[in-house]
């Protein structure tokens, strides 16, 4: 598995962007029995101002948010309700974080900074993986899977809960 980081904004060099990102793209992989030989996702670690500009790119939307994720295929079998598909290019795709959202979600809800980044980055894998939260069920469907990943493969608190 290639995970490539790009460090955008220094201040994600005190969390080991790099290696947290690794370890949540490998247990959200490994959780759904996806092969991680070969697969590859590109991360860029950034600011609020620069995903705000991504944001607006690519969704229209001209704020900073959390985490933005762009799958290499579509992974969505909409004959099968939504259910993903299993990846057949080995690139799976990309993923955008902003530190000063994560800071800032983290305070609020009194979770520790890297557990809430791993949350985040386990959310993004699973949409690079076809999953969704358009429909309320998918949406269940992918807090379960969310909350079963850090639980189990961090011994974080579920993202949640209240703190």
């Amino acid at each position: 598995m290639l995970i490539d980081t790009l460090v955008e904004d220094p201040q994600w060099e005190a969390l080991d962007i790099g290696g947290l990102a690794e370890r949540a793209v490998a247990v959200t992989l490994d959780h759904l029995s996806v092969a991680l030989s070969g697969c590859e996702v590109a991360i860029l670690a950034c600011n609020d101002a620069r995903i705000s500009t991504l944001n607006e790119e690519f969704r229209g939307k001209p704020t900073a948010t959390n985490v933005l994720s762009w799958p290499s295929e579509n992974l969505t079998s909409e004959e099968d309700g939504g259910a993903p598909l299993p990846p057949e290019d080995p690139m799976l795709g990309d993923i955008a974080i902003a530190y000063e959202t994560c800071v800032q979600e983290a305070n609020e809800a009194g979770k520790p900074l890297d557990a809430h980044v791993r949350h985040l980055i386990v959310h993004a894998t699973l949409h690079l993986l076809g999953y969704d939260h358009v429909r309320d069920a998918d949406a269940a469907r992918m807090e379960r899977l969310e909350s079963a990943i850090v639980m189990s493969a961090f011994a974080d608190p579920d993202p949640y809960s209240a703190a």
